[in-house]
């Protein structure tokens, strides 16, 4: 009796054995780190328990500059992950990877599934959109730019806290009070090129770079040295020389400084929402981008940032089936809903939207609505969106040149001349090297 025991467990063991090995493992790069790094687990995690044939395996891999680095030479090694998170800057570089990516679309009709484009936030869809109509990427985390603030602050220096300032006259004007009533950084922004020259231009229907920033060709050049683009970061270094505008460093880096209440009011990614409401020990307003009012055709719309999740050649197809059924489950109406409720990202679908604006959050929440109106304003070939060859190298150029400006060292018209001409060196580099 023992032995038949013995010999039944053993196959029980055995069995499940079949069984654990039978789920298709999906490796998923990612550069979420922080309460965004808890998010993606945790759409893992839900994943994996809603079916046994495949379990998703997310894997910090560092900043975006990092993971697509990182997944470059992972890809000619020939151990790519399935699925690679690569921010907007890397879109055009991604496009013009012939061989390396296989189309979102593709991957989901080869698997059976429903796939229509429509569903999609046109805005953002259309971004990861090749010229032929085909949807390249999955628009996983979609951002754009909007203005943060704090009401605590605002209260302190004698502002209507439910009244952010919308044009940029009102930010110098509220900056000031800010300094008057103590605050030692009254405004900072992140990501500079993204937040003050690329969605700036798209805010007020002007150009950033031609060909319709890019869309219609890589031959495209860059364009932001308009009188309106010198007038803006003129506007920025004088407020920087009175103490108004507190530089805090490339990328991301002044997110922090708003989150720990150190700077009052800051320009920089809807997404910054979650970290806000998690560790924010003040009363948090959201406002539109600022705008300049004697702009004809401003505001306009703003553009689009985060990352969509492309998926890599070279894998099995009940592999690819596993990516198919993966963000099937990301674009439930369910899913996408609670992803844009609880991070700040844009919705994924239209659906999504209305499934949040339904429920009432955006009332429970004023401000979360706005990065969803800013994006679906009608666009125009000015404002869809900038998408351009050695896309990186342009926004450190771009830093590197500001920094000049910021620290008083060189004239704004000057600064911006000379990224347009560095920045069109890497246009004429990517263009050549992809002909």
């Amino acid at each position: 009796m023992t032995k038949i025991k013995h010999s039944i467990t053993a196959l029980a063991l055995s069995l499940t054995g079949i069984c654990a090995q039978a789920q298709t493992e999906i490796q998923w790069w990612h550069s979420m780190g922080g309460a965004l790094g808890e998010w993606v687990n945790d759409l893992a995690k839900d994943f994996n328990a809603s079916q046994k044939d495949y379990k998703i395996v997310p894997t910090f891999k560092g900043s975006y500059d990092e993971s697509m680095t990182a997944a470059i030479a992972a890809y000619r090694a020939g151990n790519a992950p399935h699925i690679l998170q690569v921010f907007e800057v890397g879109t055009a570089t991604m496009m013009a990877s012939k061989g390396a990516v296989v189309p979102v679309g593709k991957v989901m009709t080869d698997a059976g599934l429903k796939f229509d484009q429509s569903a999609y936030v046109p805005a953002v869809a259309g971004y990861y959109t090749a010229p032929n109509g085909q949807m390249l990427s999955f628009p996983f985390n979609s951002s754009t730019p909007v203005f943060h603030y704090n009401k605590d602050a605002f209260k302190a220096a004698g502002l209507d806290a439910e009244k952010p300032p919308t044009t940029w006259p009102e930010v110098a004007l509220a900056a000031a009070k800010l300094k008057a009533s103590g605050h030692k950084c009254p405004f900072t922004t992140s990501w500079i090129s993204w937040t003050q020259l690329e969605s700036f231009s798209a805010w007020h229907n002007t150009e950033f770079a031609t060909k319709g920033n890019g869309m219609r060709g890589m031959d495209a050049r860059l364009s932001f040295n308009t009188p309106l683009h010198v007038r803006h970061i003129e506007n920025l270094a004088n407020m920087a020389k009175q103490g108004l505008f507190i530089y805090k460093g490339r990328g991301n880096a002044a997110d922090a400084t708003f989150v720990s209440g150190e700077c009052a009011m800051a320009t920089g990614s809807s997404a910054l929402y979650g970290s806000v409401v998690r560790n924010g020990k003040f009363g948090y307003g959201i406002g539109t981008l600022p705008y300049y009012p004697d702009v004809n055709g401003a505001p306009q719309n703003t553009v689009i940032g985060g990352a969509s999740l492309w998926v890599m050649s070279g894998k099995k197809a009940p592999e690819y089936k596993g990516v198919a059924q993966f963000f099937a489950h990301l674009s439930k109406d369910s899913v996408a809903a609670a992803s844009h409720q609880r991070t700040g990202y844009l919705p994924v679908t239209k659906s999504s939207f209305e499934v949040t604006e339904k429920s009432g959050f955006y009332k429970k929440n004023p401000g979360t609505d706005v990065s969803v109106t800013q994006m679906i304003r009608k666009t125009t070939d000015k404002s869809r969106g900038v998408r351009l060859g050695n896309f990186v190298q342009i926004r450190t150029i771009v830093d590197e040149e500001l920094e000049g400006v910021w620290s008083g060292k060189k004239q704004p018209k000057e600064a911006l001349d000379i990224a347009i001409k560095r920045g069109n060196e890497q246009l004429e580099r990517f263009e050549k090297a992809n002909k």
